[in-house]
């Protein structure tokens, strides 16, 4: 007879990529049984779409303490810490290692998509017995899994935002999905044509948004006719620039100054107060026609933009279709656990000053089912992997009946704070494709021009024409510097 009770089930991850290959790591340290399902074919099928984004947070804040003590002891050599993976080299480097690893990789399913969630002979009605019940996990091909206890590491992925501004479809926007990308389409590689020579508007005002405003002023400088605009909601996009230079995250802050200075040169022309009401397309072909986005404000006021390619940088949310028959208790402003949803707010709080939490605050009145990762935040756009890593440490050592060790939550996230010039403005350099000799001899010359120049910018670019560093390039190094030296009581080298 097989036994099926609570105690001698795996604990089930659901999904293969940074935070549930962490889960599975932790679980293993602690010789705790697990199963890890993952709907795609290969470990990290989401890091992989956006293999060729460049991550404003170096090797340090990217790899688990447990994953990394499983991968040294099998020969591991851990990649510079303070190097800023691509997701490509996250998941060549790093993640499909871990996932290899024989202290994981029996315990893989991949092709293993979760449909729905529950317990066994009960549904969510029911109270008697629930906690000692087992969870069910329902497959796509109509297998069940028993686990006693559920770490849903799924992410947010496949459920983006839509461009409406009001959190619905836009009128006309499924209509209009052949000219919308999600997320960070790869307008420098294989999706250039989309994009090379015609005009794009970015929808969006958080960190995808100016990743792929940065890279389509790159191919502008390319491809003669590319044009840029950026719809935000807002009035001012001062918040979208982040610290700058007060950032602890170089590249982060780089990421802010670099956009400043495309708005300010004009290279991206600025639609602020935009809040899309409707997408109408004006043909048939994405390759050859055209959309017009039509924005109407509380008093019926009416903005309109054409573009050839829309690309929708508005974030994504938790899908919490597979959970309708488990108890779960979300806060109903941001879709996260209720205890958490007010740390992670972001109308108070920026990803690096969240409050460290656990199994407690991620614990619903569900016993043994807890969201991690991306999911975790609900409709909150700012999450660091690092958070995620905590989390799972904290919900394995919950789960292996070390209470203490769960308890002892402890995390530090970079946050805005002072960073050095030069090691910001080399993460840039590297960014945009300079080597570190390059981006030395940059400051070298413009060192020189120091002197002659009305401010650090201007030496900056006069410095970057001297060596053949391409205007885009320049111009977003020059902001930077702007940022580091211009600005009163900026830290000198």
């Amino acid at each position: 007879m097989v036994d099926h009770s609570p105690d001698h089930l795996p604990v089930a991850v659901i999904g293969a990529g940074p935070v549930g290959l962490a889960a599975a790591a932790h679980l293993a340290e602690r010789d705790v049984p697990f199963v890890v399902v993952e709907a795609g074919d290969a470990p990290a099928a989401a890091v992989r779409a956006w293999s060729h984004i460049q991550l404003f947070s170096p090797w340090e804040y990217n790899a688990d303490p447990a994953a990394r003590r499983l991968l040294t002891a099998a020969g591991w050599e851990q990649p510079d810490a303070s190097a800023l993976p691509t997701g490509g080299d996250l998941v060549k480097q790093y993640l499909q290692p871990l996932a290899e690893l024989p202290a994981l990789a029996p315990h893989i399913r991949y092709g293993a998509a979760v449909t729905a969630l529950s317990r066994q002979g009960i549904d969510r009605v029911r109270t008697t017995g629930r906690e000692t019940a087992a969870f069910v996990l329902r497959l796509a091909g109509g297998e069940e899994l028993l686990a006693r206890a559920v770490i849903d590491a799924s992410g947010t992925w496949r459920q983006p935002n839509h461009v409406g501004a009001n959190g619905l479809p836009a009128h006309g926007e499924p209509d209009a999905a052949g000219w919308i990308s999600h997320g960070l389409p790869d307008v420098l590689g294989t999706d250039r044509a989309q994009h090379a020579g015609r005009h794009t508007v970015v929808v969006g005002a958080g960190h995808s948004a100016a990743n792929t405003l940065l890279a389509l002023a790159e191919l502008a400088d390319a491809e003669p006719g590319t044009t840029i605009t950026w719809a935000i909601r807002a009035a001012d996009p001062a918040a979208s620039f982040g610290g700058g230079s007060d950032d602890e995250l170089p590249a982060r802050g780089a990421i802010g100054s670099g956009l400043k200075m495309l708005v300010d040169t004009g290279r991206v022309t600025l639609a602020p107060g935009f809040r899309t009401h409707a997408i109408r397309r004006l043909g048939d072909d994405p390759a050859q026609d055209r959309v017009e986005l039509v924005s109407r404000d509380a008093d019926g006021n009416e903005q309109t933009l054409t573009a050839h390619r829309v690309v929708a940088a508005t974030g994504f949310r938790p899908d919490h279709r597979i959970t309708d028959e488990l108890r779960l208790d979300l806060d109903p402003i941001m879709s996260a656990p209720r205890a958490l949803a007010p740390l992670i707010d972001p109308n108070q709080h920026s990803c690096g000053t969240v409050t460290p939490h656990g199994y407690r605050e991620l614990a619903h009145p569900e016993p043994g089912y807890y969201a991690v990762g991306m999911k975790s935040y609900g409709r909150a756009p700012t999450f660091l992997m690092l958070t995620g890593y905590e989390q799972v440490r904290s919900i394995a050592a919950a789960l292996a009946g070390d209470l203490e060790a769960a308890k002892s939550v402890e995390l530090q996230l970079p946050e805005t704070g002072v960073c050095s010039v030069t090691a910001g403005g080399e993460a840039l350099a590297l960014r945009l494709g300079l080597t570190r000799d390059q981006h030395e001899q940059l400051l070298q010359v413009t060192a020189k021009h120091l002197g002659s120049s009305p401010t650090a910018s201007d030496a900056v670019l006069t410095a970057a024409t001297e060596l053949g560093v391409d205007h885009t390039t320049a111009l977003q190094l020059a902001a930077y510097a702007a940022d580091m030296f211009d600005a009163p009581d900026a830290p000198g080298c």
